[in-house]
């Protein structure tokens, strides 16, 4: 097993990492089915990585049609960029869940 990922090498409290950047992150935007609603979710995720490819987000509205889900994959640097995103995404007032 990795020394980066063993619980032999840590010492005493210390706890293991729960995710190890830089990584592939998995990300689901929730919101109400808006024409625009891809395109602002987008936009802020490649505002905070910049790497993003914005073709390679999908999206689906919900059954009835009241919602749509916005899925990306970023590249993840660390927790700082992370809040930062989810953040501004729900300060949008449109983003109901982030997961």
């Amino acid at each position: 097993m990795s020394e980066l990922i063993s619980n032999k090498s840590l010492s005493g409290d210390q706890e293991p990492p729960l995710i190890e950047f830089p990584c592939d992150y998995p990300i689901k935007i929730l919101g109400d089915s808006a024409e625009d609603f891809v395109e602002v979710v987008v936009g802020i995720v490649c505002k905070h990585a910049p790497d993003f490819d914005a073709a390679s987000a999908t999206s689906r509205d919900s059954s009835k049609g009241k919602f749509r889900s916005v899925s990306v994959v970023i590249t993840a640097t660390g927790e700082p960029q992370l809040q930062a995103l989810f953040d501004e995404l729900k300060a949008t007032g449109r983003v109901k869940m982030v997961i």
